[in-house]
């Protein structure tokens, strides 16, 4: 069986590998982050594309916990921001969360739509990587982007889970995967902190996150997909059918 891997960037891209790829949704400032720190914590949690889809959830969800930003701006009726600092803290993990973010829930979104889509950030990207080998023939990482720019944080997790997947065996799709690899390789996990992500969370007074994000490194063994609407950890019975399916 080939077997291939490709890097890509941003909401609208996904629609290129509907046919036949698995995708990886990565935000790591910070959606993806947010909702596998709830996940993990027991919390339901729920992404959203827009605003409008975010009231409407309100409505048919028990006292839902509101999170989320769009530009950078908590929208009015929101509980918190984006922050995964603020989740691992909060005790009320019945609640189910919708969360909602400038274009890192909107990537999740569209991701679902491709039937088998997956949920990465530093704190999970090696067991997801572990999991997605010889699962899938093709699988696409895709970073969220921000204002238009393939931010950095995101780079480097993109290229860390397909590093992995071409030590494997997974054939680069592209010479832009492969220079996106060589340039992360082996990269600290702080390479990104002076870059316009870090920057806005330094402005806003969120550098918490920031160091939330660094201090939590491969210390969830999870797998996360997005299924009918909702942000689902894989059980070990679940991944073990999985993998007998590809076979």
């Amino acid at each position: 069986m080939d077997e291939s891997v490709i890097i890509d960037c941003f909401p609208e891209s996904v629609q290129r590998y509907r046919e036949g790829h698995a995708i990886v949704a990565i935000d790591v400032i910070r959606a993806t982050t947010s909702a596998i720190t709830a996940v993990a914590k027991g919390r339901q949690c729920f992404p959203v594309p827009s605003l409008e889809a975010a009231l409407l959830l309100r409505a048919k969800l028990n006292n839902p916990l509101m999170v989320g930003e769009l530009g950078g701006i908590m929208p009015d009726g929101f509980d918190m921001n984006n922050s995964p600092t603020e989740l691992e803290l909060r005790a009320d993990v019945s609640r189910p969360m919708v969360l909602l973010s400038s274009t890192g829930t909107a990537l999740i979104c569209e991701a679902e739509k491709c039937g088998v889509a997956y949920l990465a950030c530093f704190r999970n990207y090696k067991s997801l990587t572990a999991h997605l080998v010889h699962r899938h023939s093709k699988v696409a990482v895709i970073g969220a982007g921000s204002r238009g720019e393939f931010r950095e944080e995101d780079q480097m997790c993109c290229a860390w889970i397909t590093e992995g997947l071409m030590k494997a065996g997974y054939a680069p799709q592209d010479e832009r995967t492969v220079e996106i690899v060589r340039r992360w390789s082996n990269a600290p996990p702080d390479a990104f902190a002076g870059n316009k992500s870090c920057d806005y969370l330094r402005r806003s007074g969120q550098l918490k996150d920031l160091e939330f994000i660094l201090a939590h490194i491969n210390d969830i063994n999870g797998i996360l997909m997005v299924q009918n609407g909702q942000i689902v950890r894989v059980s070990a019975k679940q991944q073990l059918e999985q993998k007998a399916s590809a076979h």
